[in-house]
């Protein structure tokens, strides 16, 4: 009972969920030690992937060399040998990926199971659970920021495809096919051909969720999702819970994990998170991010801008538009 911590009350009138989550320090309890550890076996190694990922080079130069002298086998050669140990890297964060979305499957069943009446208690009881969640929210848009930025990904991958469809017609035997088959490289090249990769993957993977579980009302995992921007959005904005960060990377962790959960919960909810109806209060969490220093939000602005679903949808209100724009 560590981490569960008293509920001010609350003296907004829409009653926002008003509680410290503890992102630092929240220890699960042993109802929770079960989902817990099969995640935590998957976070463990977020971390390697962001590393690699933002080391990635690419083979740019050989592949350019290759092209531009079609006749040197030589080049071909060493280009070809550039690429296929970076396709084993593009395919192992391909493969995370998908333990991501396992993961992501436990957590929501465990946060929006009927154990307790409402998301607000779920996030407030279960919140080892819940920071792992947004854990899963950060690496996300972490990687997806390093991957738009890296426009060597598609190439590398697009050239190893090319290369190895011509090594078949000919029938060269190419070593690095048995990283890569076919239908497996056809799934890795619409991974990386989307914008944001891995939010498609938590959104899809969402959506799965809800359809799979049909017993379970969607508004379980979408009020999930809603009451989780409302507990970042509180904790940022409110002096004597940010104080208790013990350090200003848990503002930017928290910044950053509001802005996923609301686009996650903009493609999952029937009408998104920007129309009337939503249980976002988008203009408040925009306001936050706003009063954030400028050079530290504006990547997550351009998230909100640019990866939303429904931002421009006419039943926007216009003074949202505008606060974006």
């Amino acid at each position: 009972m560590g981490n569960l911590l008293k509920v001010l009350t609350c003296t907004d009138l829409e009653q926002e969920p008003n509680f410290f989550l503890d992102f630092e320090n929240a220890q699960p309890t042993e109802a929770e030690r079960e989902v817990w550890d099969q995640v935590d076996v998957v976070l463990k190694d977020a971390k390697g992937i962001l590393d690699e990922l933002q080391a990635y080079k690419g083979a740019g130069q050989e592949i350019r060399e290759a092209i531009q002298n079609p006749n040197d086998e030589a080049l071909q050669e060493q280009a070809w040998a550039a690429v296929v140990p970076l396709v084993g890297k593009l395919k192992k964060f391909y493969e995370f990926s998908q333990r991501l979305e396992a993961a992501l499957h436990s957590l929501l069943g465990a946060l929006t199971s009927e154990t307790y009446n409402d998301p607000t208690q779920h996030l407030e009881r279960e919140q080892a659970l819940a920071k792992q969640f947004a854990e899963i929210l950060h690496f996300t848009l972490r990687f997806d920021e390093l991957k738009m930025t890296n426009p060597a990904i598609q190439n590398d991958f697009s050239y190893y495809r090319r290369t190895l469809s011509r090594m078949r017609i000919n029938n060269v035997p190419a070593e690095g096919e048995n990283e890569v088959n076919n239908e497996l490289a056809n799934r890795i090249s619409l991974f990386y051909a989307d914008a944001t990769p891995m939010l498609k993957t938590l959104s899809d993977g969402t959506t799965k969720f809800v359809s799979e579980n049909k017993n379970l009302p969607i508004e379980n995992t979408t009020d999930c999702l809603s009451t989780m921007a409302s507990v970042c959005k509180v904790m940022l904005e409110t002096p004597e819970y940010r104080s208790r960060f013990t350090s200003e990377e848990t503002v930017s962790f928290c910044l950053r994990v509001m802005v996923g959960v609301i686009i996650l919960y903009d493609y999952v909810h029937p009408v998104g998170a920007f129309a009337k109806s939503s249980k976002i209060d988008m203009k408040g969490c925009i306001k936050v991010l706003k009063d954030q220093p400028p050079n530290s939000v504006e990547g997550l602005l351009n998230a909100l801008r640019y990866t939303t679903k429904h931002l421009n949808d006419d039943s926007t209100n216009k003074a949202i538009k505008s606060m974006l724009q």
